[in-house]
């Protein structure tokens, strides 16, 4: 029998597909921009999120998939609350890009601000071609706050993060593409059911190989070379141990598995 997904605020809304969560952004009269109630609520999703489901897919109701921050949270924040309000997105945040499951992100419309350093925290991400990306903290008189500075320049680097950030330059999702702020760009529309494919086939990995992709593979990444391999080993090992995985590879050998093949 499946298992309840959490208890969401209204501006938040998921719903199952067999063992997919699919979870979306629903304040579309602001744009999706974030306050808390769905910060808040991000963090209990993903720290709740039921043993029985596999993947997530996150997308935004609307025209948009986020306008970022809702400021008005920000009109009266002393710098000490403003700290704090920070590092609640980043415990959010983290709940999502070291969490239980991968997270597939369905983009559409404006990616902005704290919406983009929200698609940053997820693994792998869909591009409808009405994408677009901006970063304007500095046209604004504020600086990302919810990771930005630490996941972002990964994908871009720091340069073009810097640029984006100074000028307020906006990129389309054909530069995103390039970019590495998307992995996959599809038509108008078509986002949402390439995501659950997607996420589907996610689901399909053994457990394990999902978790050492998720948790292994950006901090091997961080390291010196010698301890990367150290850990590589380590892990390898471990995946190549589960039972699930010595099942799979038995299939492969005894041609019960497809082969990779190019689509």
């Amino acid at each position: 029998m499946s298992q309840p997904l959490p208890e969401l605020p209204a501006s938040l809304h998921a719903q199952r597909q067999d063992n997919i969560a699919i979870l979306r952004l629903n304040r579309a009269q602001k744009r999706n921009a974030l306050n808390d109630e769905i910060v808040i609520g991000l963090e209990n999703f993903f720290t709740k999120l039921p043993d029985d489901i596999k993947a997530v897919v996150l997308h935004g109701a609307g025209d948009h998939f986020s306008a970022g921050l809702d400021l008005s949270e920000l009109r009266t924040h002393s710098v000490t609350e403003s700290v704090f309000h920070s590092r609640s997105w980043h415990n959010a945040f983290d709940k999502i890009e070291f969490g239980r499951v991968p997270v597939v992100t369905v983009m559409h419309g404006a990616v902005v601000g704290g919406g983009l350093e929200l698609v940053a925290a997820t693994h792998v991400r869909v591009a409808e071609r009405s994408t677009f990306y901006a970063l304007p903290e500095g046209i604004r008189g504020i600086f990302v706050g919810g990771g930005g500075s630490v996941r972002i320049p990964r994908l871009v680097g720091v340069s073009r993060m810097m640029n984006m950030m100074l000028t307020g330059h906006t990129h389309s999702a054909e530069e995103g593409q390039a970019m590495s702020l998307s992995h996959h760009l599809v038509d108008n529309g078509a986002g949402l059911a390439k995501g659950i494919e997607l996420a589907t086939k996610i689901a399909a990995n053994a457990p394990l190989t999902n978790f050492a992709v998720m948790h292994a593979l950006p901090r091997i990444a961080e390291q010196d070379r010698s301890s990367g391999y150290v850990m590589e080993a380590l892990m390898a090992a471990i995946a190549s141990g589960d039972e699930a995985a010595k099942q799979r590879v038995t299939d492969f050998l005894e041609k019960r598995a497809p082969k990779v093949s190019h689509q």
